[in-house]
């Protein structure tokens, strides 16, 4: 990909123009890491790099921006420009063509503002950049507050770069982050959603709870978790704390790598319990039906942030069935093997064991699904069906739902080992059902 985006900038410095990688891959090149893309960064119009290129179209010609095909990749070319007023909060109602420092001084981030010169060799840092690089500091191109009142998005921005970075927050940059944070909302949703991903699913996911929470953003985008806090759990399962400290806590022990549905459903899955909170006579602190309540207030949530279908279904399912995990020691082998073939179940497991861990720290139900996944690993948990609807009807048997509770109990039965063969079920059926 570099050698590609390198010969793109030598064809535009060979017809006479100034081209520079420019923002996030100049930062993380001086950082040592490869970069995932590369954009350009020219004082070729629009125009003059369509000529240059013919595998190119424009993707925001009317802000200079240019996608060229090159060895399989996407480059974005973008004509070096200033930003003219911001007035939705998002963008600038026009752009005009300018120079390298200009454009730089448009940007969010100092270490985001670099160019780097792929002829030379050489970083052009007209903002600061690469001493903040070193520093490890986030800090906003000029005057802070303008710059999250252009882009609102910024702030979630400043946050996700902290995190995944492990880098602090200027002071004045941070002051004018918690000052602007409830103005978050005029941002789109899948935008919002976009950066709270990339933040939660980094390994360094609790330090973007904190700087979320303490910045004011977690409560703008998520009220819902901001209830958390102060919800009371009882001490004898929840010696940790409240809500908002035993989801933090599950946070802190989840594995580096994590899927949006399993790190969502820590987030989510006690959404539910400071609205279901109750004590009862003896006193005890209770959250009835929060599991399920819970479902329903995590499929509301994050079809209003516009997850994909899939990853609210994930999620809303393991989050309904996170408080099954108390009684699988009691289930009867069918129901057990039928729990565990579930399509969530892996991650459902791994929700239980950071729930337990960051609760009450009794891994028993853990120990026993896992000792019960070694078990059943020789083969499928749900095996090929005895028998099917064809079957049945061959017995004299007329469709309808009688046919969907024979299949059934005939599954059932052999999942817990009293039929193996397709014979023995036929025969079983005809008794049982009184069949010919």
């Amino acid at each position: 990909m570099e050698e590609a985006a390198r010969r793109i900038a030598s064809r535009l410095r060979e017809a006479g123009y100034v081209a520079y990688f420019a923002g996030g891959c100049v930062r993380d090149i001086l950082r040592g890491e490869t970069p995932k893309d590369f954009d350009v960064a020219t004082n070729a119009t629009p125009d003059a790099v369509q000529k240059l290129f013919a595998r190119s179209y424009a993707v925001g010609a009317h802000f200079g921006v240019i996608v060229v095909l090159e060895a399989g990749f996407q480059f974005e070319v973008a004509t070096f420009r200033a930003d003219d007023a911001y007035l939705d909060g998002r963008r600038p109602v026009a752009v005009h063509f300018s120079s390298p420092e200009e454009d730089a001084k448009r940007r969010d981030f100092t270490i985001n503002g670099m160019f780097y010169d792929p002829v030379q060799e050489q970083v052009i840092d007209f903002v600061g950049g690469r001493a903040d690089l070193e520093a490890k500091l986030i800090r906003a191109i000029g005057n802070a507050t303008e710059r999250f009142e252009e882009d609102r998005l910024r702030m979630l921005r400043a946050v996700r770069f902290a995190t995944v970075l492990g880098f602090e927050i200027d002071a004045a940059t941070w002051s004018a982050l918690v000052t602007l944070a409830p103005a978050i909302t005029q941002i789109s949703a899948e935008r919002i959603r976009e950066e709270l991903v990339r933040i939660f699913v980094s390994p360094n996911r609790v330090r973007g709870w904190d700087l979320l929470d303490k910045s004011g953003l977690l409560r703008a985008v998520l009220p819902e978790l901001e209830a958390m806090k102060g919800c009371a759990q009882p001490e004898q399962f929840h010696p940790e704390g409240d809500v908002f400290e035993h989801t933090r806590l599950m946070l802190t022990l989840l594995p580096p790598q994590v899927s949006v549905p399993l790190v969502f459903s820590v987030l989510l899955h006690d959404v539910a319990k400071p609205v279901t909170s109750t004590v009862d006579a003896t006193g005890r602190i209770r959250f009835n039906g929060h599991d399920r309540v819970g479902a329903e207030m995590t499929a509301q949530i994050m079809e209003r942030l516009r997850f994909s279908r899939a990853e609210i279904e994930a999620t809303a399912e393991m989050v309904r069935q996170h408080m099954v995990f108390k009684d699988v020691p009691n289930m009867r082998m069918a129901r057990l093997k039928r729990f565990m073939a579930r399509p969530t179940f892996a991650e459902e497991l791994e929700l239980h064991r950071v729930d337990c861990a960051g609760s009450h720290q009794m891994l028993d139900n853990y120990e026993f699904l896992l000792r019960k996944q070694d078990e059943f690993a020789h083969e499928p948990i749900i095996p090929p069906p005895l028998v099917k609807g064809e079957d049945l009807i061959a017995l004299g048997l007329k469709p309808g739902p009688k046919f969907g509770e024979i299949l059934e109990a005939v599954e059932t039965r052999q999942l817990e080992g009293a039929l193996s063969d397709r014979a023995h079920a036929l025969a079983w059926i005809k008794e049982e059902y009184s069949l010919g």
